[in-house]
């Protein structure tokens, strides 16, 4: 059984493609490939280059593999279709350029949902019809970059979105064909949430492709919660801790995977606010030897 680590450019600060603040992207390769990884994810399309041979030989110049990409857009948005789209068919474009495996559909953030990031009894839901135009929604990105672009696609539930509870990504996973969608398991967004990241890894593991290591301190968790901080508040208040220091078990996590003979990439997802005064490559140089202290080569 293998199972290898990468890295994502939202652990140098890179949510959106055209952020001001974001790190040049030859320097998150070049940090990513000194802080130990093998691989990294694509970031928002638009971040690295579009131009294949320009990507590819940044890629060889630091021997990473290029793992995925994440669409994350509003898909909770009838008015956003065409940008999820675009944004759908340029990221399976790139990945398939690299013969990279995973695509990632994450719903962004709602104004509706932001204040009850991690209040499951307290988030508005859909009704009927908009949870059926939105779960379609889903459905047809998946669709494309599985039956158009041999991509292996996974959901990702995420703060403050309309995919962030359990329930809701239980559902989803009932209605859409398991040969589209797969899950994209997030390990800190499951804690977030309020929800056992490990009880339903055991359940799911077999729908599981793909793997987002994050863990979340506890203290900032209550707080942000208590006080309904925005998801990047929160960021920037440091509810993303080094993995190892916050209330995921990252020893039970690996246990789940080797008992069901996981294959494949698990990557860290440290995001983090770029203006903060911190050292990405020293998280993630802590975040990789945490990882091989417990078992993870």
């Amino acid at each position: 059984m293998t199972i290898r680590i990468g890295n994502a450019p939202c652990s140098w600060g890179v949510e959106f493609a055209d952020d001001p603040r974001n790190p040049p992207w030859r320097s998150v390769l070049k940090d990513c490939a000194a802080a130990g990884y093998g691989g990294i994810e694509l970031g928002p399309v638009g971040f690295m280059p579009e131009d294949p041979a320009v990507l590819a030989d940044a890629l060889a110049e630091h021997r990473l593999a290029l793992i995925g990409g994440v669409v994350f857009r509003a898909f909770h948005d009838p008015d956003a279709w065409e940008d999820v789209l675009d944004g759908t068919i340029r990221t399976c474009k790139a990945l398939a350029a690299h013969g990279a495996e995973h695509l990632v559909l994450i719903d962004s953030i709602s104004p509706r949902r932001a204040p009850t990031a991690g209040r499951a009894s307290e988030a508005e839901q859909m009704e009927k019809a908009e949870w059926t135009a939105y779960r379609d929604r889903i459905a047809e990105s998946a669709r494309i970059g599985a039956e158009e672009y041999g991509l292996t696609v996974g959901i990702h539930a995420h703060a403050g979105g309309f995919m962030d509870f359990e329930p809701e990504l239980e559902r989803l996973l009932s209605e859409v064909d398991e040969r589209l969608l797969k899950i994209c398991f997030d390990t800190g967004h499951h804690s977030y949430a309020g929800f056992d990241p490990v009880d339903f890894m055991r359940r799911y593991v077999g729908r599981i492709s793909y793997m987002h290591f994050k863990d979340i301190d506890p203290a900032v968790k209550a707080d942000v919660v208590a006080n309904r901080t925005d998801f990047y508040t929160a960021c920037g208040q440091g509810i993303f801790c080094n993995l190892g220091q916050g209330d995921v078990d990252f020893p039970a996590v690996r246990q789940v995977l080797l008992d069901a003979g996981f294959e494949g990439w698990c990557t860290v997802e440290q995001d983090c606010d770029p203006t903060l005064d911190i050292s990405p490559i020293d998280d993630a140089r802590a975040n990789r030897a945490y990882l091989t202290s417990i078992g993870f080569t």
